[in-house]
């Protein structure tokens, strides 16, 4: 294949695999049950009038399969932390013992368990359209490529990746 060709495949590779990477990101922010010190890493938290991600604040651990532990570096900031965990709408309650956050994962609810199914629906649903995107904007510069003069048996070459991506996707 053509150099053109080649770059065209590779930039969709890596546009597809940015967008299974944000896949995977969103995923483990899922929880299914379990506590997880990756359930609070959406959590943004007010810290000297800029919002913070929770990681650069404080240490989050769990002590065992229900309970989260947020150990704040500087005390004052344990209300912020709080707060923003019950902004971040977890469905989480933190409660303090004066130096440290403690977090009870509840039990999942068939309500939550619903949303949460929905909601890993609609990440998969946004993957599959964004790389449905991508191989489509790959196609239409191939066939500019082709409308450039790009020789016949190079374009046929490229027909595989017309109806399949060129790795497994995991969804």
């Amino acid at each position: 294949m053509t150099e053109e060709l080649d770059l065209v495949f590779d930039e969709f590779k890596s546009c597809s695999q940015k967008t299974l990477s944000h896949l995977e990101v969103e995923l483990t922010k899922v929880r299914a049950g379990k506590a997880t010190p990756a359930m609070l890493n959406g959590v943004m938290v007010e810290y000297y009038g800029s919002m913070t991600p929770l990681q650069q604040v404080a240490n989050v651990s769990t002590s065992d399969a229900r309970t989260i532990i947020v150990q704040p570096w500087e005390k004052p900031l344990l209300n912020d932390i709080a707060k923003g965990i019950m902004n971040a709408n977890l469905g989480l309650n933190p409660q303090s013992n004066g130096e440290q956050l403690i977090i009870s994962v509840p039990p999942l609810t068939e309500e939550r368990r619903r949303d949460l199914v929905k909601r890993a629906k609609s990440e998969c649903e946004n993957a599959k359209v964004g790389i449905r995107t991508h191989r489509k904007d790959a196609m239409d510069m191939v066939k500019d490529l082709k409308t450039d003069g790009l020789a016949l048996h190079t374009l046929t070459a490229a027909q595989p990746y017309e109806t399949k991506t060129p790795f497994k996707p995991f969804f």
